[in-house]
Formats: structure tokens, sequence, C-alpha cells
């Protein structure tokens, strides 16, 4: 799978996690170049607190294009030290 915005490529990994259709990728599979930390938090009633990074690729910024959970309740385990992507970002085959 290939997470792509605005013409890069921002991860890339044969060993995603689906859950609720969203791919999650491998830390170690992102290209950490494109992302900075975002202050924002949402809540999961099962996974846990969400935790985001803003893309900015070529000058362009993405707020709150990808999350991760830095430490998710027992029931989302498996995607501790995995992020995901939304907000435009193509997520391919």
């Amino acid at each position: 799978m290939k997470a792509s915005w605005n013409n890069q490529v921002i991860a890339e990994s044969d060993q995603t996690i689906v859950i609720e259709n969203n791919h999650y990728f491998p830390v170690d599979s992102v290209n950490k170049e494109f992302l900075t930390e975002s202050d924002t938090h949402t809540m999961c009633p099962w996974k846990g607190k969400a935790s985001y990074y803003n893309l900015k690729v070529d000058g362009k910024q993405n707020p709150d294009a990808a999350w991760y959970y830095p430490e998710p309740k027992d029931a989302a385990a498996q995607i501790k030290g995995y992020v995901a992507f939304w907000k435009g970002v193509k997520v391919t085959a």
C-alpha cells in the first residue's frame, strides 16, 4: 500500500493493518520529513486517544492529515506504532 499527497509518497508498506476502512502504516514506513506534530487530539471509545501529524510537502500544508494512537486501548493494541491518513491523502495498492 502507498499513501501519497501533493505528488509525494508519504508512506509505503506491504504490512498495513486495516481498521474501519483505514490502512494503518508501520511508523518506520512513513517518510517523517513530511510530518510535523500537531496539538490536535481526539478520543475513540475503543481505540483511545489519537494524536495527529500535519503534512508539509513542497511548501503546502495539510493540517491533521495523519493520526496515530500512542497508547491505544487493549482492543486496538495491534495499531501501536502505526500511522493512518485522511484529508486528501490517497491510499492505493
